[in-house]
């Protein structure tokens, strides 16, 4: 028989929840400030280049974009995925957690 400390499990649920609200929340409004910030560049690079002052290669500059997903589509699976399956209470709720983190920020 296996001995489960009921509370503990929810110790580590309710935890890794917090945890993963705080994140999310975090997260979010960090990739608002970096989005705002890579269009105002974006921005910069065209008015430069319109003014002459810049030249962009902007095919080069995508590329990197493109590369990048591909390279994502065919990687293998990372072995903490398997980490994730061992700890379920966790990862589950710290996921949980962070996406009402993420969804509220």
């Amino acid at each position: 028989m296996v001995d489960i400390n009921l509370q503990q499990l929810g110790i580590e649920a309710g935890g890794g929840a917090l945890i993963g609200a705080i994140i999310g929340y975090a997260a979010k409004k960090i990739a608002k400030i970096i989005a705002v910030i890579i269009g105002l560049q974006l921005a910069l690079f065209k008015f430069l280049e319109s003014r002459q002052i810049l030249t962009v290669d902007w095919e080069k500059l995508t590329a990197g974009f493109v590369n990048a997903g591909e390279q994502a589509t065919s990687a293998t699976p990372p072995s903490w995925i398997t980490t994730i399956l061992e700890t379920f209470a966790v990862g589950a709720s710290f996921t949980a957690g962070f996406l009402l983190g993420f969804r509220k920020g």
